[in-house]
């Protein structure tokens, strides 16, 4: 049996899946492991799952496992960064690039193993969205992990090929609704937000108030 670790940042969406995320993988390891930050990392493991995991992990950290895996969402070499799923919602797009890379030691450049598209429905809100990257995520890895199971080493993998876009991390301004703006015009920034840890909000009269949306 092989070993997993798994690294989520403390205040990631991901921890709210680690059931499902661990009933996915117990299949291949009776070793599954979570961690929090990157020092915390163990020697000799097989596979180092980096979900959801807001930090650069060094070169010294990602020689402890024999793979580093990253899930991310968009069509690299565009796209990198930070939240990439919810700015192109933003954007506008519903077709989404589902990625699996390695990690290195530069953000999101590693070789990718596998690319697949999802069109996430454009009435979903937050925790729906979040459920599809999950799961979408969860397919990559489990495929991965058949394979290297079966054949000992890695799937083929490609470079990354053309320009780089990176996308910023958020921070509470970027969940700020505009109040001469229509509710139609700022659905997509509605349905993208997190109801507890970074809520919709606007301003008037030199108060802050809090959105919160959910469907009926």
């Amino acid at each position: 049996m092989m070993k997993i670790q798994i690294l989520i940042s403390k205040s990631s969406w991901a921890n709210t899946y680690k059931k499902e995320i661990f009933s996915k993988l117990k299949e291949f390891s009776k070793s599954v492991i979570f961690l929090h930050n990157h020092k915390e990392l163990k020697d000799n493991y097989d596979i180092n799952i980096i979900f959801s995991y807001f930090k650069i992990v060094p070169k010294i950290y990602l020689k402890k496992s024999k793979v580093n895996l990253i899930p991310h969402e968009s069509n690299l070499p565009k796209g990198k960064g930070m939240s990439p799923l919810t700015w192109q919602i933003l954007e506008g797009k519903k077709k989404i690039f589902f990625s699996l890379i390695e990690a290195n030691s530069k953000i999101d450049n590693g070789v990718v193993y596998y690319k697949k598209i999802k069109t996430i429905p454009k009435d979903f809100l937050f925790d729906e969205i979040k459920k599809i990257q999950l799961d979408e995520n969860l397919k990559l890895i489990v495929k991965f992990i058949k394979f290297y199971k079966r054949k000992n080493k890695a799937p083929k993998s490609k470079i990354q090929i053309g320009k780089s876009t990176f996308y910023k991390k958020r921070v509470p301004k970027n969940s700020e609704i505009k109040i001469k703006n229509s509710i139609l015009s700022q659905f997509n920034l509605l349905r993208i937000v997190d109801n507890k840890n970074y809520p919709a909000y606007f301003t008037i009269y030199g108060k802050k108030y809090i959105l919160k949306i959910s469907k009926s």
